[in-house]
């Protein structure tokens, strides 16, 4: 229904926040498999240019109780990179302005996983920045957020988390690299709320989910839908759309 909808806008092209499928971490080959054979006939309904962001429910196997080794030769993002057809960060022009989508997801070596650019791509990152016209006005997409206020409103996590999975843990060595750059928004998504912080005269947008509650209604008042961009003169608005989803349990949880 989602993907109806957008492609009725006729956008100039799509990109997809992350978390293509639900859920890779935790489930056998097989059903990997199958969700991701899933998103592929779906996201066919688009009929647009489409680029993909990794997220934490794409990497495959990384959960022990998944059952996958990690010497599978689709083990953690290479499951995302073989069935999309693409690396897990990249860069893009398109009319004017330049695009970056970032990989947040860092699995750990005790098979969980952690907001974090990892090393490589920090480098990647200022050489590709470094790239750009000063005067083009770029945009930066990440799954999980780089600057937000989120634990600051929400519910508190409940115990001691081992590894921050709200934020990206090194955000300030990303945030760093915008420095002496036309950044003029960073998309996030993983949080599933609509939120905008505004740093460093960036506009740091984190967007809701087309699942919502995880398909239960609304997340914290905010509906399943998807977010409309429009760039103009080296300036970026967003709205957010809904599709016209009801859950089968409209009973808000968290």
């Amino acid at each position: 229904m989602a993907f109806q909808k957008i492609a009725a806008i006729k956008p100039d092209f799509a990109i997809h926040g992350g978390d293509l499928v639900f859920d890779a971490l935790a489930v056998p080959r097989s059903r990997a498999d199958m969700l991701f054979d899933l998103y592929k006939k779906t996201e066919s309904q688009l009929n647009v240019p489409l680029y993909h962001t990794i997220g934490n429910h794409d990497v495959f196997g990384i959960l022990t109780k998944s059952g996958i080794p990690p010497n599978d030769p689709l083990y953690a993002k290479k499951m995302f990179e073989d069935r999309i057809g693409a690396r897990t960060y990249s860069s893009f022009d398109r009319q004017g302005y330049h695009f970056i989508i970032l990989d947040s997801i860092f699995p750990t070596d005790d098979r969980q996983w952690e907001g974090r650019v990892d090393p490589a791509q920090l480098e990647w990152l200022a050489k590709d920045l470094n790239s750009v016209p000063a005067a083009t006005p770029i945009v930066v997409i990440s799954h999980v957020s780089l600057v937000t206020g989120f634990l600051g409103y929400s519910p508190k996590p409940e115990g001691r988390q081992k590894y921050n999975t709200y934020s990206v843990e090194n955000s300030p060595d990303v945030v760093a690299l915008f420095e002496n750059h036309q950044v003029i928004a960073v998309l996030q998504g993983h949080l599933h709320v609509n939120e905008a912080v505004h740093y460093k005269n960036c506009d740091f947008l984190t967007c809701g989910a087309v699942c919502g509650n995880w398909w239960h209604g609304t997340r914290m008042g905010f509906p399943e839908g998807f977010t409309k961009v429009s760039l103009r003169n080296g300036r970026l608005t967003t709205s957010y759309e809904t599709y016209g989803f009801h859950s089968v349990d409209p009973h808000e949880t968290f």
